[in-house]
């Protein structure tokens, strides 16, 4: 269930607020091979299917940064910001890859507003925490703070 938020004071009222978790995401090689050729990393152990299946593995696994990248789109079916002119990815904190994602893998976000705060320019900071669990995993692929601003 997506969460709207109106304008920076209802921003602010999020503060702490536990927004739940995106829709399952399956992660296919067609995805990792088209985001290798967009970086130019194309290491055995995400694009060459027959050398990973005998890899530590088991097979191919996304890159740490897709599953980076995903935070984005995931995130949006969580958080609808309304009534802002501009938002901003500032930065990420504290970002760890506790567990590689196998390609047929599925993925979710689980996303809890940390705090929301004041900055200058009629803006405000919001700090995310953000785990992308995988199905059936006991441990998660991503364990991030993510900083944004949003301005009036």
């Amino acid at each position: 269930m997506t969460t709207t938020a109106n304008g920076l004071t209802e921003l602010k009222a999020l503060a702490g607020r536990d927004l739940g978790h995106s829709g399952w995401l399956e992660i296919g090689q067609d995805r990792v091979n088209t985001f290798a050729d967009a970086t130019g990393d194309h290491q055995w152990i995400h694009t060459d299917v027959e050398r990973a299946a005998k890899g530590p593995f088991g097979g191919t696994i996304a890159h740490g940064y897709l599953t980076l990248a995903l935070l984005i789109p995931l995130f949006t079916e969580l958080l609808d910001i309304q009534g802002v002119s501009m938002s901003i990815n500032y930065g990420l904190d504290k970002v760890r890859f506790p567990s590689p994602v196998k390609v047929g893998a599925r993925v979710r976000l689980a996303a809890q507003v940390a705090s929301v705060e004041d900055v200058p320019g009629d803006g405000v900071q919001m700090l995310m925490d953000f785990t992308l669990e995988i199905d059936g995993s006991p441990k998660p692929a991503i364990a991030a703070r993510a900083i944004y601003r949003h301005y009036a």
